[in-house]
């Protein structure tokens, strides 16, 4: 009788849904045919139900921790919804090295991120700062990485991305918006005054905006008042907040249920809203958590739309593309930037050169006469970090005796350094050479700089290159890894305090090698206990480096797609997953 009444009921239930699917497939026909005529815009042509399309939303930031816990707080009901009845898995996955957006698009719609060591480094070769933010820098990055791969999104369209993918069309994406293909490529010129012509969409957009507004202003002045000083709750900061958390949200949700209806085979759009209030406000803060809640409405939209199979039969695929971090600002807890702590170790004193000195003719003669203030340092200092010591003291010998003939140094900029944070994570670089300067090449110009950042409580790795082997320092010790395989640890593991130390070598190494790193990479410090890392930048919470749940992104996808996502180790795995369901779009 029991199990009878059950088949009732669940037999009720599921035809209760189809009606609702039913009624809800003839709304949104309506409503989106008209809004497609409007636009005078087409459905895509040769569309077939029994062929899938792909609809990935990126939530920027937002950490698969975070995501559990926004889940249990009851701010994602639509994330949780699609596990709870729609057969999805939730999963964290590995980012790599750096845990920043333009490495990992890159590697999610490409397959490819290599050379992009940060959100901002340092060309020695052209003499310029690099920052993923400018179009025409994002564009050249883009053709860098896509090397002939039309990209992920070929035929399909991007929204609020850095790259493109090879999208036919996109919107408030980085890479399109240059000025000889804004019109061709970019259509919001229409669609946003579509939008703003429809009045209960404006109106509920009118709506959010004046609650974003107040809730921000409430907010800073809150933190003025408990936890963060710096962060004003006067100026342009509260208006910008509306724009990216309402306004381009809305937009963009839009958009890209229009495209569903369209039957577009596939599409990417980012939600930015979590990863800048987070920065701001803290990864754990009301303001964060009302921007995922947000975005988790936007998500619910879209998933009732592919539900509805309008025009194809959409897998919905969820992701983030880092995590964020709690951290503390450098500059706060230690009253000066890195770059003026850098300054200050670069003192005349330790290396004096004027025209008439010997220095100048020959450098390596400097080199061998500052071997011997290395067995003071080594003196001065305590057991575990005199083998970093002893073992840098080395590599200068060894630098001097292999570069005798070779080595050219332009003495009249060795203070000239340049230091490119992003959050975590820093590139230094020293333009005493035009060429990526080795570790013993550095301790021979500057003898105690490395020694004094690992010193400093602030920064926990220091990492540079030898030949072909990459060195990983901390205040304990040093790892040196080669190329071949090959590891010699002096002192302490430096990566002792990470639950997968392994993991973190071959992503270090893989950045060390990077033409465009810097001469030396610094790792904020990172304490487990606390679950907090010192940020290079004014944050509260960041991504870049190392610790915590930075590099621990999540993806949310269907139980049957049956991926193993163990094996995922940097944002380039993902793009065989994901290519995997564009292949069954086409014919065969």
């Amino acid at each position: 009788m029991i199990d009878w009444l059950r088949r009732s009921i669940a037999s009720l239930i599921t035809s209760l849904l189809d009606w609702f699917a039913a009624l809800t497939g003839f709304y949104y026909s309506r409503k989106y045919a008209a809004t497609v005529r409007r636009l005078g815009l087409r459905p895509v042509t040769h569309t077939d139900r029994s062929t899938a399309g792909l609809v990935i939303v990126e939530i920027d930031g937002l950490s698969n921790d975070a995501l559990l816990d926004a889940m249990q707080q009851h701010r994602a009901a639509n994330l949780r919804r699609l596990i709870s009845r729609h057969g999805y898995i939730v999963s964290p996955w590995r980012s790599g090295l750096p845990s920043t957006t333009p490495a990992a698009q890159a590697g999610i719609m490409y397959g490819n991120n290599d050379n992009i060591p940060a959100f901002r480094w340092y060309d020695k070769r052209l003499g310029r700062p690099v920052a993923v933010k400018y179009p025409p820098t994002v564009a050249a990055l883009q053709q860098q990485v896509a090397q002939g791969n039309s990209g992920l999104l070929a035929g399909g369209t991007s929204y609020v991305n850095m790259f493109d993918g090879g999208a036919e069309s996109a919107l408030f994406t980085l890479s399109s918006l240059q000025p000889r293909r804004f019109f061709a490529r970019v259509r919001g010129a229409g669609l946003i005054a579509l939008f703003a012509l429809n009045p209960l969409r404006s109106l509920r957009v009118m709506f959010l905006s004046l609650q974003e507004y107040v809730t921000d202003v409430v907010q800073r002045y809150e933190a003025r008042r408990h936890r963060h000083p710096h962060w004003s709750a006067l100026g342009i900061a509260p208006l910008l907040r509306v724009v990216s958390n309402v306004l381009i949200r809305e937009i963009e949700t839009f958009a890209v249920l229009v495209d569903i209806y369209r039957g577009v085979p596939v599409i990417y759009a980012c939600y930015t809203g979590h990863d800048q209030t987070a920065h701001h406000f803290g990864v754990d803060s009301r303001a964060a958590l009302q921007a995922v809640q947000a975005i988790d409405r936007c998500i619910g939209q879209i998933e009732r739309i592919c539900r509805a199979k309008l025009t194809r039969n959409y897998t919905l695929v969820v992701l983030s593309d880092h995590g964020l971090t709690p951290s503390e600002p450098f500059a706060k807890l230690y009253e000066q930037t890195l770059s003026q702590l850098i300054s200050s170790k670069l003192d005349p004193g330790l290396l004096v050169s004027e025209p008439e000195d010997e220095f100048e003719e020959d450098p390596l003669h400097a080199a061998r006469l500052l071997l011997d203030e290395w067995r003071a340092i080594e003196a001065n200092l305590g057991s575990v970090a005199t083998a970093v010591a002893r073992r840098m003291r080395i590599l200068v010998l060894r630098s001097v005796r292999e570069r005798r003939h070779n080595l050219q140094w332009d003495a009249t900029k060795q203070n000239d350094v340049v230091v490119q944070s992003s959050g975590s994570l820093a590139h230094v670089y020293f333009n005493l050479a035009s060429h990526r300067m080795e570790l013993g090449e550095i301790a021979a110009a500057f003898p105690s700089l490395a020694m004094e950042l690992l010193s400093h409580p602030g920064i926990w790795l220091v990492v540079a290159r030898e030949g072909h082997d990459t060195l990983i320092m901390a205040r304990g010790g040093m790892l040196t890894v080669g190329r071949e395989g090959s590891r010699r640890l002096d002192g302490t593991h430096p990566l002792q305090r990470l639950p997968d130390p392994e993991h973190a070598i071959g992503e270090l190494q893989r950045l060390a090698d990077f033409d465009q790193s810097g001469d030396l990479i610094l790792v904020g410090d990172y304490d487990p206990q606390s679950n907090r890392v010192v940020c290079f930048e004014q944050q509260w919470a960041s991504h870049g480096g190392l610790g915590g749940a930075q590099d621990r992104p999540f993806i949310m996808y269907p139980r049957r797609l049956r991926w193993d996502l163990a094996q995922v180790s940097n944002a380039c795995d993902i793009y065989p997953l994901l290519a995997d369901i564009r292949a069954a779009q086409r014919p065969r």
